[in-house]
């Protein structure tokens, strides 16, 4: 079972998904426009993530949101990440002694909260760094950073 549930997870989209529904459940076009992965990949890799029980699914009318089957998932996730951070030697951005207030910023393009120690996608645009819930969001930035920053 252990090998199979980490097989599942052995996959960048699979896990770029897991992350975009760690806070909400998504519907399959909410995930297509924040991973810019067309419908059928992003339903493949669901399927998977459905088979090992990773995420279930809510109908709400015609349409199916898929959320994540139990808040452990993201404690596992989470922890992975901060074995990854350590490994790169990075600070984490927060205090170890402010863990409980961990500031939440908003993914320009699409709105999502998002912090800057869950972000997998970042990019630096004219000395401001803007944090991302998915690679989609940060590739249609990248190709207009200016619609996307306040004017100042």
């Amino acid at each position: 079972m252990h090998s199979r549930l980490l097989k599942a997870l052995a996959n960048p989209k699979r896990l770029e998904i897991i992350q975009l529904l760690r806070n909400d459940c998504l519907a399959v076009r909410e995930i297509e426009r924040m991973t810019g992965l067309n419908q059928a990949d992003i339903s493949q890799n669901l399927q998977i993530l459905r088979q090992e029980n990773l995420v279930i699914t809510k109908r709400n009318g015609k349409e199916i949101s898929y959320c994540l089957a139990h808040p452990n998932i993201i404690k596992a996730f989470d922890s992975i990440h901060a074995i990854l951070v350590d490994r790169k030697k990075i600070k984490p951005e927060h205090n170890k002694r402010n863990r409980v207030s961990i500031p939440t910023i908003i993914d320009p393009v699409c709105g999502m909260k998002v912090s800057p120690q869950q972000a997998v996608f970042l990019h630096r645009h004219k000395r401001t760094t803007y944090y991302f819930c998915a690679s989609g969001c940060q590739k249609v930035f990248k190709k207009n950073p200016e619609k996307y920053v306040p004017n100042n």
